[in-house]
Parts: C-alpha cells; sequence; structure tokens
C-alpha cells in the first residue's frame, strides 16, 4: 500500500515539476526584459581641462582627438621617447627643447640621427593649437604647419620628421612594432584610445593632444595686453613698459618706421599674422612653393611668432642671423625689395631707414615678448 502511495506522490510530483518548469520558460522572456543584461560601457578617457590665459579665446579642439588626461600623458612620454627613431637615440624633444622656447639648443640647423643636417631652422611648438583656426585655407587645402605648411594638421605633422631621412630616419611599420614590444605602452594606449593595439592614428592623436597643451602666456607683453590691477583691468597698458620699450612699440607699429605689425600682429597674444610672406631673403629655399607648386609662393614661409625671441636664436627659417640686432638690420636696410618678395617689403624701396635709437628700441620692444615662467613648467618638460 505504502508502496502504491509512493509512486502515486512521485507521478504527481513529476507532472507538478513539469508544470512548474513549464510556467518558468513561459515567464523567461518577461524576466529578460525587466532586467535586461547591463550593456557594454563604452571607452571614455578622463577629459582635460584646458586652462586658458585671461582673454584667450578658445582653440578649437577636433571633435575626434579631444583632450584627455591620459591621451596627454601619453603624448608627452611618446614625445621624450627616442624609440620613435630608428637607432633609438632621438626624441621630439632632442630637437624642440623647453629651455630653447622648443627649438634646438641653438643651432643653425637640427642634425639627423645619421649626421646629416637639415637646410631648416627648428620651429618653436608653444601656442600651436590655434594654428588651425588661423591659418589659411588656400584653394580648397589648408596650409598651417611646418616653415612651408606641408602639414593640414596637428595630427599628421607628427609623422614627419619621424620618417623624413634627414632627421629621425625610420619608419612607421617599424615605431609601431616597437612600440607594441615595450612593455609599456600597449597598457598606455589602451587608456588614452581604449585599445592596446597601437596604431599611426593613435600615435599621430597622441603627440598632437600634448602639443596643443603647451602654452606661453606670462611675459611683460602680456601685461601690456591685459593688465590686471587694483583698480580693475586695463588693456593695451602702456604703463608696464620703459620709455625705449614703449617707442619700440611706436617703432612696431609706425608704417613709416618699423612696419612691423602687418605680418606679426600684437594686438592678439600669437604676434603672426600666421600667412606666408617672402621677406625678401636671397636663399633658393621654395618655402610654401614646394607645397602649392604655384611660382608666385616662391620663398614664402609662415610668420613665425616673436614670442620668447631670446630663447629661440637663430633666426630666420634658415637660421642665418644669431641677434635680434642683425634681424632689425636686416629689415632696415638688407632685405631684397624686388619680386618676389612681400609687398609689405617693396614698399619700402630704399628700406626702413630706422635711426640708431629707434632699431635698440624696437630690440628692447621685441624682448618684452619673453616668457620666462615658460621655461618653468614642468607639464611640459620629460616625464
Amino acid at each position: 500500500m505504502m508502496a502504491g502511495i509512493n509512486r502515486i506522490q512521485i507521478i504527481l510530483l513529476g507532472v507538478v515539476a513539469g508544470l512548474v518548469l513549464n510556467a518558468c520558460r513561459k515567464e523567461d522572456p518577461l524576466v529578460d526584459k525587466l532586467n535586461p543584461p547591463p550593456a557594454d560601457t563604452p571607452f571614455q578617457a578622463t577629459p582635460y581641462i584646458l586652462q586658458l590665459p585671461l582673454g584667450w579665446s578658445a582653440p578649437p579642439i577636433p571633435a575626434n582627438n579631444p583632450l584627455t588626461v591620459e591621451g596627454v600623458a601619453l603624448g608627452r612620454k611618446l614625445f621624450y621617447d627616442p624609440i620613435l627613431s630608428a637607432n633609438n637615440t632621438q626624441s621630439c624633444g632632442s630637437c624642440h627643447n623647453q629651455q630653447f622656447g622648443f627649438t634646438d639648443n641653438g643651432k643653425q640647423f637640427s642634425v639627423g640621427i645619421d649626421n646629416i643636417a637639415g637646410n631648416r631652422q627648428s620651429m618653436p611648438i608653444f601656442n600651436l593649437a590655434w594654428v588651425e583656426r588661423f591659418a589659411p585655407v588656400i584653394g580648397s587645402k589648408p596650409y598651417r604647419f611646418f616653415w612651408d605648411g606641408g602639414a593640414a594638421d596637428l595630427e599628421s605633422q607628427v609623422v614627419g620628421p619621424i620618417t623624413n631621412p634627414i632627421e629621425m630616419h625610420d619608419s612607421l611599420p617599424h615605431v609601431l612594432a616597437k612600440l607594441q614590444a615595450h612593455p609599456q605602452y600597449p597598457e598606455l594606449f589602451q587608456k588614452a584610445f581604449g585599445t592596446s593595439e597601437i596604431k599611426t592614428i593613435h600615435l599621430m592623436k597622441a603627440i598632437a593632444q600634448f602639443e596643443r597643451t603647451i602654452l606661453s602666456s606670462q611675459s611683460k607683453f602680456d601685461n601690456f595686453l591685459i593688465h590686471v590691477t587694483p583698480t580693475g583691468t586695463k588693456f593695451f597698458d602702456f604703463s608696464v613698459f620703459t620709455p625705449e620699450e614703449k617707442n619700440g612699440h611706436d617703432v612696431f607699429m609706425d608704417e613709416t618706421r618699423g612696419d612691423c605689425f602687418h605680418c606679426h600682429p600684437v594686438s592678439t597674444p600669437f604676434t603672426t599674422d600666421f600667412l606666408f610672406h617672402n621677406n625678401g631673403h636671397t636663399s633658393n629655399d621654395p618655402g610654401l612653393r614646394r607645397i602649392t607648386g604655384n611660382p608666385d609662393d616662391q620663398g614664402k614661409f609662415r610668420a613665425a611668432t616673436l614670442r620668447n625671441l631670446l630663447l629661440t636664436a637663430p633666426y630666420m627659417h634658415d637660421g642665418r642671423f644669431q641677434t635680434l640686432e642683425e634681424v632689425v638690420e636686416f629689415y632696415n636696410s638688407g632685405a631684397n625689395r624686388s619680386y618676389p618678395a612681400d609687398p609689405f617689403i617693396t614698399k619700402h624701396p630704399t628700406g626702413l631707414n630706422l635711426s640708431n635709437q629707434d632699431k635698440s628700441d624696437l630690440v628692447a620692444f621685441l624682448k618684452t615678448m619673453t616668457d620666462s615662467a615658460f621655461l618653468l613648467k614642468t607639464d611640459y618638460g620629460k616625464p
């Protein structure tokens, strides 16, 4: 009798269990809808807040390469790492030394890893974040970086020195392979870009991010532009200048004397019009013409910033002048004043005819653009 009851109980239990399981199966889709599995969280690095100097407009930051804490840190490490050169002896920082305004240690020409010298002066690389806003688009193409405008944006200018046979003389596949095999870089790229697979675009973006953060904004000239005092903010405050510096400014701005302001406007902190000019030099370097193929662009180079001139000697695209006095005298009496020189040069057919006092004061004014605090910013130095 007990055995029969047990069998019936077992059968009933089996039926009940089947009903329960079947009911659960019917409810499963409902349960999934109410409690969906967590979606994959998209990768996002930490936003980097660029601290803008007083009165400066925000620079254009590419939507596909926003500044991030991880990206800037990675770019800074790459900038100072000689792993980017073929024989691991030179970094970007080798030819762009912070103590020399990010130029090449007072050299006329940089020398690459094969002991071959270039033919142009190493350019300073501060305040570059604004170039893409103000530099020209000629036809349908932007010409912005390098002396001759050979790169359209900060990202694309990164690879030029790495692959140039007279500079770092490496290949991108070789560089990427070295970075991929490095004990630290795959993890750093993962943190910056969400992938440990290192590609050229990631290398370009990282270094460009770091370069966009390098700012120079703390000189006497900056106090002239915007001077915060206990009684309020003054714009174009000449009281910060000595009488010699004030006269130098006036010479700079006077079309009948220095006439410098057309190419180097001092109404903004950048001291360049970001355009390309033939300043009356006599070299065979084609300049912008190499890029555009236009004969009218022969010998045109981007007007360089005047900031930190005390740090960036020698001067001009080919480093031909060692002192600011030589530069001033060139414009005063030494420039070629016929085509293809710029109209701002040819308009003074007999030179500027500056007095010795005006020349000396003009140099004094140019020196006010020196930013000594810039040299001490550890965020720009080797990590």
